[in-house]
């Protein structure tokens, strides 16, 4: 089977992968941010993917490779007026990519790479050919995606829910760094959740099916100067997030029907939050190593648009 060279320069991640026999192998590496921010200007973003992206490629195996095509996002959704300077390397690396091996090569937005890996992790690409709702969770996204079959982009995806203010990724961040977690906080903001004593029930802020997030880092701060451990701090935000993507499902559900349920993004990663949803709606989710930005979900995409996966 021909292999499919997948690349994503993500806000977040320089991400290449490499589609082989079914099978994807991937290399990635952090945009780095300085201490004690809480993430990067475009141009800084920009560069560092100039400077990491070849190092990113070199780190794959291409020695029994034949490279059929190359896949690449773009963009971060599939809507009008969707642009992100620093998916412009990713676009100018695969564009030569293809055009010196003299193969085709094919656009999908960063959110349906998300979508599409998150399937892939989860053994559940064929429900590309279903009606399905997915959610992204990220540092940049809380959206519910309703996912349908398209012919010319493989599926087509339409926001019929998000959060009007902050982000669960930034409420994750925010919150870390406020407790002097490094950016990004996910990882250390989860490890210190699992040592609370402390459990929360919150209630999510809901406006129909969009939900609000603006009040959880406030609450934290609040907490924070009121002497609560850091622990407790850190699972009250967890658990103001499941509650808000809770809600969220709900009311989708509700006024979609019985729909599969997909998530998919950095944010879903965590443990507590998958644990949770899974429970509940019997959700999908990608493995931690598929959660986050890459652009495995990108290779496979661009291989099924060439009729070559699974």
């Amino acid at each position: 089977m021909p292999d499919v060279l997948g690349l994503d320069t993500s806000n977040y991640t320089t991400s290449a992968a490499l589609l082989h026999d079914g099978l994807i192998q991937q290399s990635k590496r952090l945009l780095p941010v300085k201490k004690g921010e809480k993430g990067l200007r475009q141009s800084d973003a920009v560069f560092h993917h100039v400077q990491q992206l070849p190092e990113v490629l070199e780190a794959l195996s291409f020695s029994d490779s034949t490279i059929a095509a190359v896949g690449v996002s773009n963009r971060p959704r599939s809507m009008d007026g969707s642009y992100m300077p620093c998916f412009l390397v990713g676009v100018a690396a695969a564009k030569t990519a293809a055009l010196s091996l003299k193969v085709p090569f094919h656009f999908f937005s960063h959110q349906q790479g998300h979508i599409a890996a998150a399937l892939y992790s989860a053994g559940k690409i064929g429900l590309l050919s279903e009606r399905f709702l997915a959610f992204h969770v990220s540092g940049g996204t809380t959206e519910a995606i309703l996912c349908q079959p398209d012919k010319e982009n493989i599926f087509s995806t339409q926001i019929v829910a998000e959060s009007l203010d902050l982000k669960a990724g930034q409420a994750v961040d925010r919150v870390g760094v406020m407790l002097g977690l490094p950016f990004p906080a996910g990882p250390e903001l989860e490890k210190l959740a699992l040592k609370a004593q402390k459990s929360y029930s919150v209630r999510a802020s809901m406006k129909g099916c969009n939900c609000s997030l603006s009040g959880v880092e406030n609450q934290c701060r609040s907490m924070l100067e009121k002497g609560t451990p850091k622990e407790e701090i850190a699972a009250f935000c967890l658990q103001s997030i499941y509650a808000a993507l809770d809600a969220m499902a709900e009311a989708l559900l509700h006024q979609y029907g019985e729909l599969p349920i997909v998530f998919a993004g950095g944010v879903m990663s965590n443990s507590i939050l998958r644990e949770k949803l899974s429970q509940k709606f019997g959700a999908w989710f990608a493995e931690p190593v598929f959660s986050a930005d890459n652009a495995a979900g990108i290779a496979v995409l661009a291989a099924l648009k060439e009729g070559i996966y699974p």
